[in-house]
């Protein structure tokens, strides 16, 4: 496969034919694009990412817990599909590392709170920064025209994506959740 994707240009799909097998080659050449972004986004820029000193694994336990800023230890395991074990041994080196905070819950002491401490909110701080200059130098190699292109996909991704999570979704608003706040 070529490194860029150029050759996608001539896999446009007319109105002739079946009008399901146009949206899906479309949404395939789509995710086929934001693979290959992703892949050189990774590339570019691996030693910012590797700066923070996180897994994957405990940047998913860190953002859960800090979206909605305390959690029960006992309900990680159901969100991220693996066991209780397995997320004991996250939390433990989250909270070696001075990112999560546990302690017993005052209302029943057999639960496990977590909610994440300020170095933790700084760990996700770095995450987002790190996705915004990456964005922002994207942007900057592009012409105005194509960033009024880019504007006008990423309203309707923030509807699409707002219509899933239940919500009305306005890309002209700020995000809920800005640095230094979750």
């Amino acid at each position: 496969m070529p490194n860029d994707l150029s050759h996608t240009k001539d896999l446009h799909v007319t109105g002739t034919g079946d009008p399901g097998k146009a949206r899906d080659g479309t949404i395939d050449r789509i995710n086929t694009a934001h693979e290959r972004l992703m892949s050189l986004l990774t590339s570019i820029h691996t030693s910012d990412f590797l700066e923070i000193d996180v897994t994957m694994s405990q940047a998913k336990v860190l953002y859960l817990v800090a979206s909605v800023g305390e959690m029960h230890m006992s309900t990680l395991p159901a969100l991220l599909g693996v066991s209780l074990s397995t997320v004991s041994g996250t939390v433990d080196r989250l909270v070696d590392h001075g990112l999560l905070d546990r302690r017993e819950d005052p209302a029943d002491r057999r639960q496990v709170v977590l909610r994440p401490t300020d170095a933790g909110v700084a760990a996700i701080d770095r995450f987002r920064d790190l996705n915004a200059r990456q964005l922002r130098e994207l942007l900057d190699r592009i012409d105005s025209p194509g960033l009024a292109q880019i504007e006008h996909s990423y309203r309707l991704l923030v509807q699409a994506a707002a219509s899933l999570a239940g919500g009305a979704g306005d890309a002209s608003q700020p995000a809920p959740h800005r640095k230094g706040t979750l």
